[in-house]
């Protein structure tokens, strides 16, 4: 009699699937302005239809939308990705220094300061920031980092915070051991899982609110090829050319679809084998 396969190997598959959903935009928006042409407005004129010229067709002002498609995800998604990688590098540090700190009121003058951003809308914080810096994708990023650097601290500090007062660290501590390599070695290697759980859904949450200030027009230019703001544009005109719209809608669900079943599924193995290694 053949041995029963475990269940961990039937969903096997979805590893590869999520790691290519999230790969195909993503190689869009890194690629595809090298082979794209320059997204102006052709002999076409607005709306017209798919053909050998333009394969998707044109949008309202007559441009392709193939070259706008491809043109398009550096700024929708580079923009939240920079977010993110900013929210974790000055909220992650924020947590880990108030999660080792020795004395209450280290940990609360890091952490208070933080909890006063925690109730803004974070489109009223973008809203602000596009009256002062309209048209720029650094202050859009800098803005989406800043929500997201609160909740990240108060993530990292909450994992990070037994291990940094564990009999471990402190064994580390009476060794001699560097307080980087401390934090490094240990304490931050303990908020992997959280911090592995949680980008996920970050990075779907910047992209989110990336493209929701560009559809509101707070973000980038009318007229730039970004995905959000081709969506908005496109959408008047979405009976007559729905490519102009659905083809870059497709790109941002795939991709924030992609990442999170390839972080699930990560993360399921993860938990599968601690649990191999605790048998």
């Amino acid at each position: 009699m053949k041995p029963l396969k475990r269940p961990a190997a039937l969903g096997a598959p979805r590893v590869p699937a999520g790691a290519f959903l999230a790969a195909l935009p993503l190689g869009v928006a890194v690629l595809g302005p090298l082979f794209a042409g320059t997204p102006g407005a052709g002999p076409a004129g607005p709306y017209a239809a798919r053909g050998a010229e333009h394969p998707l067709g044109t949008d309202a002002l007559g441009r392709d939308v193939l070259a706008l498609l491809l043109h398009g995800g550096r700024s929708a998604l580079g923009m939240a990705l920079g977010a993110v990688a900013l929210a974790y590098l000055a909220g992650g540090l924020a947590g880990l220094l108030a999660a080792s700190a020795r004395r209450r009121w280290v940990d609360e003058l890091l952490i208070r300061p933080l909890d006063v951003l925690l109730p803004l809308p974070t489109l009223l914080v973008i809203s602000v920031v596009a009256v002062g810096w309209r048209g720029s994708p650094v202050a859009i990023a800098l803005a989406v980092a800043a929500v997201n650097v609160p909740p990240v601290a108060r993530l990292v500090r909450a994992a990070a915070l037994d291990a940094a007062s564990s009999p471990v660290a402190e064994a580390l501590r009476l060794r001699g051991e560097s307080w980087v390599a401390v934090q490094c070695g240990l304490v931050a290697r303990s908020a992997l899982g959280p911090v592995a759980a949680d980008l996920g859904t970050r990075i779907t949450l910047a992209v989110f609110l990336v493209g929701s200030a560009n559809f509101l027009g707070l973000g980038l230019d009318p007229t730039a090829p970004d995905w959000a703001v081709s969506i908005a544009r496109g959408r008047e005109g979405l009976l007559l050319q729905p490519w102009a719209v659905l083809a870059p809608a497709a790109m941002l669900v795939t991709f924030t679809v992609g990442l999170n079943l390839f972080t699930d599924r990560l993360l399921a193995r993860s938990r599968h084998r601690t649990q191999e290694a605790v048998r």
